[in-house]
């Protein structure tokens, strides 16, 4: 039996702080969920709580939807995402993402772990993502659309935008932050990839991959959020090192990288918030 978008915000609302009105959604990727723990005043709801949702199966992911405040700016905090590798549907990924938009959320940021293609841009790093390939077998649009969400056909040519990653740059240079950019590939997983994948990837323009962002990047749009998207970098692709890729160094080297997102985002969020684009 189907559960409404009404049904799914009559239990959000019942836990939201009182006043709370929210501009920013963020949802934080493999390794990262310290960056929820900078948060205060929270309210969390278990995404099993929630009518539809799923707890998550990933080391790493608290499978949270936790609303609170941020540098003093009301957030609404995905802490872990669903994955299509561990045999969900688009659905409840959707929801999620429309759970943001409904509660009021203008700009979503999202945030995930990925291998580099560039040598240059190693375990522990940031890149800002400009762009993306979706590789993964779908997309979480397929089926009947809702035009009080988004319309039918999405263009895409503005997914990640400019003015918000023009604020990120900034507050990276002012925090002294490395902080590249570039085009992120979306595969399936779980496995990781092989060499010849990387090499096939490289050649088509991608800078980083991984196995989630571009699905929650696309519904996201397809709500009218603006989106930015920063990915933490925790190995280099395969092929492109002696150490074998596994898991565990993606939670290690996220680690590191989240240590960097904890300095910036709350920096971006001010920013963002005090040039309007939230409104």
């Amino acid at each position: 039996m189907s559960v409404s978008m009404a049904d799914i915000m009559a239990v959000v609302h019942r836990h939201a702080p009182r006043n709370f009105q929210p501009r920013f959604g963020m949802i934080l990727g493999s390794g990262l969920s310290s960056l929820a723990d900078q948060m205060t005043q929270v309210v969390s709801i278990p995404y099993q709580a929630i009518p539809g949702i799923q707890t998550g199966s990933v080391s790493g992911h608290a499978s949270l939807l936790q609303m609170g405040y941020l540098n003093d700016i009301p957030v609404v905090c995905l802490r872990g995402r669903l994955h299509l590798y561990e045999g969900v549907a688009y659905e409840p990924i959707a929801t999620l993402v429309r759970i943001v938009r409904n509660l009021g959320c203008h700009c979503f940021i999202v945030t995930g772990a990925a291998g580099s293609l560039r040598e240059e841009v190693g375990p522990g790093e940031l890149m800002m993502i400009n762009d993306h390939i979706n590789f993964q077998p779908g997309n979480p649009l397929v089926g009947a659309n809702d035009e009080s969400i988004g319309p039918r056909f999405l263009a895409m040519e503005d997914a990640y935008d400019h003015n918000l990653r023009e604020i990120m740059i900034a507050c990276a240079e002012r925090l002294h932050i490395p902080l590249q950019q570039g085009v992120y590939i979306s595969t399936l997983g779980p496995s990781f990839e092989t060499p010849a994948e990387i090499r096939a990837f490289r050649m088509w323009g991608a800078d980083a991959v991984g196995m989630s962002c571009v699905p929650e990047v696309i519904l996201a749009r397809h709500a009218g959020m603006r989106v930015a998207c920063v990915a933490a970098i925790t190995n280099l692709a395969a092929g492109m090192q002696h150490e074998k890729i596994s898991h565990t160094g993606t939670l290690q080297y996220g680690e590191i990288a989240a240590r960097k997102l904890i300095k910036l985002l709350p920096e971006f969020l001010k920013d963002a918030n005090e040039s309007g684009l939230a409104s």
